[in-house]
């Protein structure tokens, strides 16, 4: 068997896998994942049908497999094996507790239909990976949470969540949630709040109770990374100039501080933020690379800076 043909085989199972996992699979979109024209994916696509396996659809609008079509369990490489073992270790450490107990579910079922050899490859390697991970979850006052989140979003309706702010006053919300996002260490929801009529973000275990309802949502929404320009709080403009031999050790932590934009200039590299911790949070991250800094807007924040280093060498006395 030659190259080209090794390759097709290749292609096909692929698209095989393809149309197992997904309800509607476009010819284009298919043609774009494997670098070929749309009359090859047509091409395989027949071979398919060819062999037996019930398609429907055509060219120019989807393909599906009839529905209640069973095939056999996929084969998995010793590759994509290990990557579960991988990332098994990652939802142990870094996924939300009511999620934790469907992955481990799911990850029992794909267990099951792995080869003999590959089952003793896991239990060989599992204890070889390990997440150091120092930061502990809070517990959630409601059961699966996320999951009755992320069900509203699949269907399309409205929320009403009992939610504790931080200074621990308690309000009553209706929203249409957007997305979920894990950052900072805690999971948030992205939504739309009636009652304010626009985008808030809600921390995941600050929720006190949590109830679908059957009210649609009263619009349409894009993916969450659209409105996480969105936030709770006033932002203040802030301008650095910064050393550019510094910019690799910032880059990083930098979007967390609300980082908008960089251009370099013949004195460094000017970077512009828009960030709601003015006060406390921005003035402590600057002031450790303050020495390759120069502020040049606001005034406000080098006055921060000031007291902070005054502060800091009182204490070095």
């Amino acid at each position: 068997m030659n190259d080209h043909y090794l390759k097709k085989l290749d292609r096909v199972t692929a698209i095989l896998t393809q149309l197992q996992s997904k309800p509607i699979v476009r010819a284009q979109d298919l043609a774009a994942k494997f670098d070929v024209s749309i009359r090859t994916i047509y091409r395989d696509v027949k071979t398919l049908e060819n062999a037996g396996i019930p398609i429907i659809g055509e060219a120019g609008s989807g393909y599906s497999l009839m529905d209640g079509y069973k095939l056999p369990p996929i084969m998995f490489t010793k590759e994509e094996v290990l990557s579960f073992i991988t990332a098994e270790k990652l939802m142990q450490k870094f996924s939300h507790q009511s999620l934790g107990n469907h992955y481990q579910t799911a990850m029992e079922k794909v267990r099951s239909v792995l080869r003999h050899s590959d089952k003793n490859l896991i239990q060989n390697i599992e204890k070889q990976i390990h997440v150091f991970n120092d930061h502990t979850q809070p517990g959630d006052t409601v059961k699966n949470v996320i999951p009755t989140i992320l069900e509203s979003i699949a269907d399309k309706t409205q929320l009403v969540i009992e939610y504790k702010t931080v200074d621990s006053t308690v309000t009553n919300r209706t929203v249409e949630a957007v997305g979920v996002f894990f950052e900072f260490n805690y999971w948030y929801i992205m939504a739309f709040c009636t009652l304010r009529k626009d985008f808030r973000q809600f921390r995941v275990d600050r929720i006190l109770q949590i109830f679908k309802t059957q009210t649609l949502f009263s619009q349409e929404y894009g993916q969450i990374n659209d409105y996480r320009r969105y936030s709770n709080g006033e932002k203040t403009r802030v301008r650095l100039l910064v050393d550019k031999k510094i910019i690799g050790h910032i880059v990083n932590s930098r979007r967390y501080y609300g980082f908008i934009e960089e251009t370099e200039t013949e004195n460094g590299i000017e970077m512009i933020f828009d960030t709601e911790w003015i006060d406390e949070g921005f003035p402590r991250w600057v002031i450790t690379f303050a020495d390759y800094a120069t502020v040049l807007e606001p005034e406000s924040l080098k006055t921060k800076l000031r007291n902070l280093a005054s502060e800091i060498s009182k204490k070095m006395e």
